[in-house]
């Protein structure tokens, strides 16, 4: 019992040391390793944290070898498109070598390492095969107990590697690699804890860094209010990697002069601001604008029968920012609403921020993605926000200084967001 503990709370421990939030994360990778240490073997789950790059999803696979006592070793799929970098060349070839995984065995000198597999979303394909193919045999816990290298030509045992694999989005992970591994979403920071990441990391990484360039902590300075500014207004993204690249620019023009306290009383907002630039849908957002249009005509001769402009008028819908694509069914409430407003010339209620699938029906549908989209919408000034009845408990789930200041509606059919929106008119 008393290793058993070592091992969990141990594990426990470096988690908290080396990455500061993500304790959704840190729960299931705890609840991963008791459930390995009381079956006595990791074999049978492969994690894979998937989320936008920045957030760390690389340095938790090296803190868990840390934490398990593990040798570690990382090889990248990224542009990988030949089967024999993982399965290895034939001996008849000039200059065959064995496969990464053997390659690994031989370098961490242990049958047991962890092994991270990163970027797996970006495997490539040639004429020269098909490497997620191969991935297949590495990765299944039914077939690596007896992995075959064709430079060793020999069986080898991998059952008691633990692999972990990282990636930025799931739609480019093949069906079957995909099944053989366990999902971890690795969700972005809040402001909050961005801020307290950077006063953490200036101590002990940012500033070190820094005096490569002849500065120091005694030369230059970071007050708190300019981290806060730097990270409301010129690093918005969830991750921390462009806020390392915006301090260490924020330290080099300070060379040229004495020493410098680097502070800012800036309190700007981003507001929530009308673009009209044409946005790039995917088909499946096309389809939701179509229900969004039909369900909305439907509901406005319902409410105000001689109300005849969604039959009789031209209409163009604007979604901003053209050059990213968006391809969600989560802004079909939002649309409807749009038309609504447009149809009968009533602007609906300021600083609120909606989010569902809508049906033929009305019928407000869950949607993912709860806590980035409260952040983002708390960040533009929102201070009231519609949910899905069903999505009741992902917001039950988020800290409480993000729910904080918010006022919150759960609704299951659209005639509730219309009464919240429009009944103060």
């Amino acid at each position: 019992t008393r290793n058993y503990l070592d091992w969990l709370w141990g594990t426990n421990k470096v988690l908290e040391e080396d990455h500061y939030g993500m304790e959704d994360i840190k729960k299931r990778i705890l609840e991963f390793i008791a459930v390995s240490q009381l079956r006595g073997s990791t074999q049978g789950k492969i994690l894979c944290f998937f989320g936008p790059p920045g957030f760390g999803k690389t340095s938790i696979a090296c803190s868990i070898a840390r934490a398990l006592n593990r040798e570690y070793f990382r090889f990248s799929m990224g542009g990988m498109t030949d089967v024999a970098e993982i399965k290895g060349h034939r001996r008849t070839y000039v200059g065959a070598m064995p496969g990464k995984i053997i390659q690994c065995l031989k370098k961490t000198k242990t049958e047991n390492p962890l092994v991270l597999i990163d970027e797996v979303d970006k495997i490539g394909r040639c004429y020269q095969g098909d490497p997620s193919s191969a991935l297949l045999e590495l990765l299944d816990p039914e077939q690596n107990a007896n992995f075959l290298d064709h430079y060793l030509d020999v069986p080898v045992d991998l059952s008691k590697v633990l692999f972990i694999c990282t990636a930025n989005v799931l739609d480019t992970i093949p069906e079957p690699l995909r099944d053989r591994m366990e999902m971890i979403n690795v969700s972005g920071y809040v402001a909050q804890e961005r801020l307290a990441i950077a006063e953490v990391r200036l101590l002990d990484t940012w500033y070190p860094s820094c005096e490569l360039c002849g500065l120091d902590e005694q030369k230059a300075k970071i007050t708190p209010e300019a981290l806060s500014v730097l990270i409301r207004q010129y690093c918005r993204e969830s991750g921390v990697r462009n806020l390392q690249k915006q301090v260490e620019k924020m330290f080099s023009p300070q060379n040229l002069k004495g020493t410098t306290l680097l502070s800012s009383t800036e309190n700007r907002k981003g507001k929530m601001e009308p673009k009209e630039v044409p946005g790039q849908l995917g088909d499946v957002m096309k389809e939701s604008a179509k229900i969004a249009y039909t369900f909305a005509r439907s509901f406005l001769m319902k409410e105000l029968p001689d109300n005849n402009f969604l039959v009789g008028s031209h209409r163009h819908l604007h979604v901003p920012e053209g050059a990213t694509p968006k391809d969600r069914p989560s802004a079909g409430c939002t649309i409807v609403t749009a038309l609504l407003s447009l149809a009968t010339n009533t602007p609906a209620r300021q600083n609120v921020a909606m989010m569902g699938e809508v049906s033929l029906t009305g019928k407000i549908l869950p949607v993912g993605g709860i806590k980035e989209k409260t952040i983002a919408a708390k960040r533009a000034g929102v201070t009231c926000i519609i949910l899905p009845a069903e999505n009741r408990k992902d917001f039950s789930d988020l800290a409480e200084y993000i729910t904080e200041g918010l006022e919150v509606h759960f609704v299951e059919n659209y005639s509730e967001i219309y009464k919240i929106l429009f009944s103060g008119q």
